[in-house]
């Protein structure tokens, strides 16, 4: 299928997507967002695709929202006349109880399908990852960001909040304390800084970042995807559960693990001494 604003291959098991609008930095409108979602919807249901890698065109992985979209908005609320809020808290609790269903672009689209994937995701981050940019990094499983990377919680620069879920994400990798610092700044940290923080799980020079992820990526597509897929539902579901209830659904995937050709070709593999062949089934 044709794109206009993402690039995509798939390579030996791995769904290599590409956000690819070099005259916007790889901006995240509507349009991309749509083929996001398409491609996304189409490597999830491929049983040959078997993790994802997202990037972007150099030199950035992506420069957050396309700003041009916002003074549109703005001048669509001034001619509603909407009232200042007198209280940030109040009005945004009495908004959200008479919330209608979101139409048109949310920026939170693409990082929740990339959260609720049923595959492995790796971000190379290969450059500037802003707001949304940085929103759709965190939402995959993996990061890996060259030492160029520059990582900002850009929103608060634009008067605006996370809309990305990065409200959910952060305080879950790097605590509290650095959460409101990079929420309340917009600073930017570079890719050793961001590894440092826990943002990242490594980071490499610059021009051994797509080597070092594919060779990850196709360890992980070599793997049994059936297991890893379970494991990342049981890490997502964790996030809200007591350990006991978790130990408990663990189990029920343990049952359903146990039963797939890949645990049987583990164990043959095991007895013959020889590697598996793992098919992901």
């Amino acid at each position: 299928m044709d794109y206009q604003f993402i690039k995509t291959e798939t390579r030996d098991g791995i769904f290599i997507l590409t956000m690819h609008d070099p005259p916007t930095r790889n901006a995240l409108g509507p349009d991309m967002a749509g083929e996001i979602m398409s491609a996304l919807g189409r490597f999830e249901s491929d049983p040959e695709g078997r993790v994802l890698l997202i990037t972007g065109t150099e030199p950035s992985f992506c420069s957050g929202a396309n700003v041009r979209r916002f003074n549109q908005g703005i001048q669509e609320r001034e001619q509603q006349g909407e009232e200042p809020p007198p209280l940030p808290w109040g009005k945004m609790e009495a908004r959200f109880a008479k919330r209608e269903a979101p139409s048109g672009f949310q920026a939170s689209q693409v990082p929740l399908r990339i959260h609720d994937l049923q595959k492995p995701s790796i971000a190379a981050v290969n450059g500037h990852a802003m707001g949304v940019g940085m929103g759709v990094a965190l939402a995959c499983d993996i990061r890996i960001a060259a030492e160029k990377a520059e990582f900002s919680e850009a929103f608060v620069r634009m008067g605006l909040i996370p809309g990305d879920g990065s409200c959910w994400q952060l305080p879950r990798l790097i605590g509290l304390s650095s959460t409101f610092l990079l929420q309340y700044t917009g600073d930017r940290v570079d890719g050793t800084e961001a590894h440092r923080m826990g943002l990242v799980s490594k980071v490499v020079p610059d021009d051994a970042l797509m080597g070092t992820t594919l060779e990850l990526a196709t360890r992980l597509a070599q793997g049994p995807t059936q297991s890893l897929s379970l494991i990342k539902y049981l890490v997502h579901q964790g996030l809200g559960s007591t350990f006991k209830e978790n130990l408990e659904l663990a189990q029920a995937a343990q049952e359903q693990a146990r039963r797939t050709d890949d645990h049987k070709e583990a164990v043959r593999a095991f007895l013959e001494k020889r590697r598996p062949n793992f098919k992901g089934q």
